[in-house]
């Protein structure tokens, strides 16, 4: 059985990510081809920390203590959910993944802390940069009825939108990272992730 391929949706709070995800599995899974959604945080029990401390919960955290949460939610998520999903031969599609930690955790910690806590991360087949305004990111979380959150706060998304782009510039030639104009009609950036998944995965 061949092994599945890990594709990660990438992006700032309100970038479509999640529901970018939802419809690619399902695509996916529709076409005849097994596929997992997932996400970061992930539903393991370091993930379910998080989202908790992200929420406002459990008082004041660290920037080096959420580095460090978050790289140990990634490598429970890979072996408890991605990697046994990818051994039965299912593509797996993550709603965020250690691109998340260089852009988010590297403003609240050194960059290279970072870094070197997600070098031995699983590096993802594919990765999706979901490009939107922090202006029209905080638009879109504003219509959900979204709670403010650890990171919403407008000029850190936009340092972290600036993150982003420089690390998909930064890791260009060593992953293969696309960038997709995420302020486009949610069909139209649909349509651009199916046509690199189906080079990637026939």
């Amino acid at each position: 059985m061949a092994q599945g391929r890990l594709i990660v949706i990438e992006g700032i709070d309100g970038a479509g990510t999640t529901t970018q995800t939802r419809l690619l599995v399902e695509w996916l899974n529709g076409s005849g081809r097994p596929a997992h959604a997932t996400r970061e945080p992930s539903d393991g029990p370091v993930g379910r920390l998080l989202r908790e401390i992200v929420r406002g919960g459990h008082g004041e955290v660290s920037g080096a203590t959420m580095a460090l949460l978050f790289a140990a939610d990634r490598m429970d998520h890979l072996a408890r959910e991605i990697e046994p999903e990818l051994a039965r031969g299912r593509h797996v599609v993550s709603d965020r993944y250690y691109h998340s930690s260089l852009a988010y955790q590297s403003e609240e910690s050194e960059r290279a802390f970072v870094e070197a806590l997600n070098a031995h991360a699983r590096r993802p087949d594919l990765t999706f940069l979901l490009e939107v305004s922090a202006r029209d990111a905080a638009a879109r979380r504003a219509r959900a009825g979204r709670a403010v959150e650890r990171y919403d706060g407008p000029l850190l998304q936009e340092r972290i939108a600036k993150n982003y782009a420089a690390l998909a510039a930064r890791l260009a030639g060593r992953e293969r990272i696309v960038v997709v104009p995420g302020a486009a009609p949610i069909e139209e950036v649909q349509r651009v992730l199916r046509t690199e998944v189906d080079t990637l995965c026939g």
